[in-house]
Formats: C-alpha cells, sequence, structure tokens
C-alpha cells in the first residue's frame, strides 16, 4: 500500500503541478478532498480553481519531489518547489492522505522560501 500510494503521489506532482493537466490529476483524487492550505478551497473546484491559477500566473512552475515517505495511508513529499524558472525557490514539505482506494483526500503544508545566503553550506535538500 505504502508503494502505491508514493507512486499516486508522485504522478499528482506530475500531471498536477508540472503539467497542469487537471483532469490527469483529478483522478487521483478521492470523493472528498480536505484541504488545509489556507489557500486553496476545499474540493475538487478548489483544486481546479488551483491549477488554473498556477497555469496562468506561473506556467513554468516545476515541482521536484527530492524524497518521499510513506506509512499507512499518508505520504510525505520533500519538494522543491519553483514558480518561475531562475529563483531559487520554495522547500516545501507536503503532508497527503490517501484513502483505501489509493486517491488522495487531504493535503496540508509547509513551505519556506529558499535564502539567498545561509549560517551553514548544507542546503536545503
Amino acid at each position: 500500500m505504502s508503494e502505491r500510494n508514493k507512486q499516486t503521489v508522485l504522478d499528482f506532482y506530475e500531471t498536477g503541478l508540472n503539467q497542469k493537466d487537471f483532469h490527469a490529476a483529478a483522478k487521483l483524487i478521492g470523493d472528498t478532498y480536505t484541504q488545509h492550505n489556507p489557500r486553496i478551497a476545499d474540493g475538487i473546484a478548489g483544486f481546479e480553481e488551483f491549477i488554473a491559477t498556477i497555469r496562468q500566473d506561473f506556467p513554468d512552475l516545476k515541482a521536484d519531489v527530492k524524497r518521499l515517505f510513506a506509512d499507512g495511508d499518508y505520504v510525505i513529499a520533500h519538494v522543491h518547489g519553483i514558480r518561475v524558472p531562475g529563483q531559487a525557490g520554495t522547500a516545501i514539505v507536503d503532508i497527503f492522505r490517501l484513502d483505501e482506494d489509493g486517491r488522495i483526500v487531504e493535503h496540508s503544508d509547509v513551505m519556506q522560501p529558499i535564502p539567498d545566503t545561509a549560517a551553514n553550506t548544507n542546503g536545503m535538500f
């Protein structure tokens, strides 16, 4: 189940965020979709609006999944999000919950802009 759920989340990033293909990504979302990101509305309609917004405002946005962790019906992703090529981007941790059919039913995230300088040389990924 964990490997299947990880693959679903990877497919979600690729179709939804990288390709901005709402219809392909919507197939990976369950009958209910609870959203904890305060900028995105609940449900499939909220996700559709989000995809339309990034397609218009950030057509070159890319989500580069660096790590995936799965535990039962939860998948956690460590992601490098870049809205505009050439920018440093954002370090993101997304938390997804999937239903028994392997579809995404809940999402929350934390985001941190990648700074120009750091007190160490470890990087954010």
